[in-house]
């Protein structure tokens, strides 16, 4: 089978148009542009740069007319993408399932800035006041003002969960939270390893993560004895910084224009899904590295 992104767009159409079988449709006249299509319109977007959303519906009626017969403006594009947020997570969801990388009893938990604006006029008038907060990222030694972006996922790079959360919360806090929240995740894998940074060193931290079943693997402070298995820490640390450069670099994650709480939460979900959608479409064509996005990104 072929790995371009035609191939990619017409798997995960086929996919989200099955998993939506006999599920009652709204009533009304029905969409000129089905879900589906809408769906992999989004995750086009995010693999191929397109930051604003003007310019990316005029590349799709200039060169993908093939894939979708109606196109829609960008006000109705950008409508429709904003309240299609609970179906993207779980079609993230339902992509990571799909895989044999979902059952991994080894997660890594990071979390990583979503900057939201620089200048203080912006952060007064912003609609995400109150939601998104200054925060200091210790990676790039620099204050930023917005969100971060919670992610446990597998060495492989698949999502098994994420959360948007102010930056001055406790990363601890909002990990249990998240699996406070999905308690099944982790009941469902027995033996698990969770593998974090410093950061995360608080015995409240370890109780609450061994009621859940799983272990804490983390890098020992000074004051502290090396831990079992510590010297396994530096390579499979560098994969989360790795999954972030990802989304980052290729995905786009800081330039999302987003300027609402749903604008902003639409907008990683469409990236987060659109490297999972890569992930399980290299998994399912047998290609060597999971998490490779140089046969979409052109």
């Amino acid at each position: 089978m072929e790995n371009n992104l035609d191939t990619l767009v017409i798997a995960l159409y086929v996919k989200i148009d099955d998993d939506a079988a006999g599920i009652a449709r709204p009533p009304g006249r029905p969409a000129k542009l089905s879900h589906s299509e809408l769906i992999c319109l989004a995750v086009m977007q995010a693999m191929l740069g397109f930051t604003s959303e003007a310019r990316w519906l005029r590349h799709v009626r200039a060169h993908l007319g093939h894939l979708f017969p109606f196109i829609p403006l960008q006000p109705g594009y950008n409508k429709r993408l904003r309240a299609a947020l609970p179906q993207i997570k779980r079609h993230i969801r339902t992509l990571a399932a799909d895989t044999d990388l979902w059952h991994d009893t080894v997660w890594i938990a990071d979390s990583t800035p979503v900057e939201c604006g620089r200048s203080r006029p912006t952060v007064q008038r912003s609609d995400l006041a109150g939601w998104a907060s200054y925060g200091y990222c210790r990676s790039h030694s620099r204050w930023f003002w917005g969100l971060r972006l919670f992610l446990i996922c597998t060495p492989a790079g698949m999502p098994i969960s994420w959360a948007l959360a102010n930056p001055k919360l406790d990363e601890r806090e909002v990990v249990a939270a998240m699996l406070e929240v999905e308690p099944e995740l982790a009941a469902d894998r027995p033996g698990l390893l969770l593998i974090a940074d410093k950061g995360f060193r608080a015995r409240w931290f370890d109780e609450e993560l061994a009621g859940h079943g799983i272990e804490l693997l983390r890098p020992a402070m000074r004051s502290e004895p090396p831990r079992p298995g510590e010297h396994l820490l530096k390579p499979v640390r560098q994969l989360i910084e790795s999954v972030n450069g990802t989304l980052k670099g290729q995905l786009d994650l800081e330039q999302h224009g987003g300027r609402t709480l749903e604008g902003v939460a639409a907008r990683v979900a469409q990236r987060i899904l659109a490297m999972t959608a890569a992930i399980w479409h290299n998994h399912r064509t047998g290609q060597p590295v999971t998490r490779s996005l140089i046969a979409y990104d052109h």
